[in-house]
């Protein structure tokens, strides 16, 4: 009779929780048995860890084999449990010393042959480690450098489960060739990884380095605008225009005007994306602003996050403090539009499935690209729209009111003319001047809200603004004219607070005056308020 345990993580969501891996050993018919809640790619680890006991050269014990994984009321699945199920049975059989397996966390999914392979999900799993006090930690070596962002952990990473064995045996490590196969494949077909510098897709660029910059866009002086106040607050932007106006090439950009992430923000985003297997390749951490571009036939499911069994993260999650960017907006199902709604306020989204209820963060910029009709022509200067009147109608109110209303700003994208086109009027900002300043505006909010859980005008509560930091004597008036003429909802007031707020940081005020309140509303509205539209011209 013998007993051994070890440790690896179960993921729930993005969150981890350390399980108890038990092997015991008793005389009787050779049998494997393995409990405790595991689904089918979990049992079939039985197949897999035999046979790569077996190929390390070492004895595979001919008795009645029972592992548990504790505690059984988790869900337990994927193949990162191989490892430990592996040392456990060695330990029970003695050929590893069971006292050194009991307080290593043991992540790692085996070949047949013995190799350890990469699996989803090895970040949030470490992290879930140390919260439970553990110090030493075994993954591929392949996913080392994502293990080791973990402060105060200890690190191993091996090639094979005969380094394994030879290091906890204390015995000579044997050569293993390199792994080759890198990361696991995206869990979704048809998707780019990050930084893979594709535009489709979930994944789409990170700009981790010289990417394109704001100053190819020509014109949209109030475009450029909305996209620099969009990033200085955290605020969500529309962009109505006809084709070929430059929506896209905004949205493109945005990312590169927010702020690098701090370290407690990349740890966030590397574990979803780590869970979700989309790291970029050789990157163990991402450092900048994600960005998200689904195609407009996504499913509801690949947006807000879903799939068989327990949720797995999807575009609104990927996009975790960086930028989801929906072109062709009333292309996307009127289903997939409104599941949006919840992350927009809330900054998460919980998903309630038979195997559990998992809650995925989600606190990301949205951005909006629409034309205006099928055709696109309508209310262009010199344009031809042939799109009958109710058509137009039903196009427009895909996008229903309560997700609109959630949208802080609301911009038209006019033509771009031919003297813009040929250069003849003065060129626009460049991206590293423009995020300098939304920088400097952020530092501002941040310092005002240093007492607070709240870090940009975008999330703090109306009721908060308007009694803790109210704006000057008079300056919502207008704003407060627009509500009582229906013009605005009570929530849509609060937002041009909030965008008010955002203006007069990007120009060094104090507090918001009548002209910030008036270009918040001109934003949002689309309706002039004589306000002007440059940021510089404000200071």
């Amino acid at each position: 009779m013998g007993f051994a345990r070890t440790c690896s993580v179960a993921l729930v969501g993005v969150e981890g929780v350390v399980v108890e891996v038990q092997a015991d050993l008793e005389p009787g018919v050779a049998a494997f048995t393995l409990v405790g809640l595991p689904d089918k790619s979990l049992v079939e680890s039985r197949d897999r860890v035999r046979a790569a006991v077996v190929n390390s050269g070492a004895d595979w014990p001919q008795k009645k084999l029972t592992v548990g994984l504790s505690p059984a009321s988790v869900p337990k699945g994927g193949s990162g449990f191989d490892l430990a199920v592996a040392c456990a049975v060695l330990g029970a059989a003695e050929r590893i010393d069971p006292r050194v397996l009991a307080d290593i966390v043991m992540i790692g999914e085996l070949g047949l042959d013995g190799r350890v392979r990469p699996v989803r999900g090895v970040l949030p799993a470490v992290l879930a480690a140390a919260d439970a006090g553990y110090e030493q930690v075994v993954v591929p070596e392949s996913t080392a450098g994502e293990a080791a962002l973990v402060p105060g952990i200890s690190v191993l990473g091996v090639r094979s489960l005969r380094q394994l064995i030879a290091v906890l045996a204390d015995e000579p490590v044997p050569d293993e060739e390199p792994e080759t196969h890198g990361r696991p494949d995206p869990m979704l077909a048809g998707l780019s990884m990050p930084g893979s510098g594709a535009g489709t897709g979930l994944g789409g660029p990170l700009y981790d380095g010289p990417g394109p910059d704001l100053s190819d866009v020509v014109g949209q002086v109030s475009a450029r605008t909305a996209i620099e106040v969009a990033a200085a607050g955290g605020h969500h932007v529309m962009l109505s225009g006809p084709p070929g106006a430059g929506k896209t090439m905004l949205a493109e950009r945005l990312p590169a005007v927010l702020p690098p992430l701090t370290r407690e923000e990349s740890l966030e985003v590397t574990a979803i994306h780590s869970v979700a297997g989309m790291l970029p390749p050789g990157k163990s951490m991402i450092d900048v602003a994600p960005y998200c571009a689904p195609h407009h036939s996504a499913t509801m499911q690949s947006l807000v996050g879903g799939g068989p069994g327990v949720a797995r993260p999807g575009a609104v999650s990927l996009s975790h403090r960086g930028v989801l960017f929906l072109d062709e907006a009333p292309e996307f199902s009127g289903q997939a539009l409104d599941a949006l709604r919840q992350p927009l306020e809330s900054g998460h989204v919980v998903i309630a499935r038979s195997a559990g209820v998992v809650r995925l963060p989600a606190r990301f910029l949205m951005a909006l690209a629409a034309n205006p009709c099928p055709c696109g022509q309508f209310r262009v200067h010199g344009g031809e729209c042939d799109c009958p009147p109710a058509s137009v109608r039903r196009y427009q109110a895909r996008l229903s009111g309560p997700l609109l209303d959630r949208v802080d700003l609301r911009v038209e994208v006019d033509p771009v003319t031919r003297n813009e086109l040929a250069g003849y009027g003065p060129r626009g900002e460049t991206t590293q001047v423009v995020a300098d300043r939304v920088r400097q505006a952020r530092e501002r909010a941040a310092a005002r809200f240093a007492d607070t859980p709240w870090r940009t005008n975008s999330e703090v509560p109306g009721h908060a603004l308007r009694t803790r930091w109210p704006a000057a004597p008079g300056a919502l008036d207008e704003a407060e004219l627009d509500l009582e003429r229906g013009f605005l909802t009570a929530r849509g007031l609060d937002r041009v607070l909030r965008v008010a707020w955002t203006v007069a940081d990007l120009a060094g005020r104090d507090r918001p005056c009548a002209q910030d309140v008036a270009l918040a509303l001109q934003l949002r509205t689309g309706i002039s308020r004589g306000a002007p539209m440059t940021i510089g011209a404000r200071s």
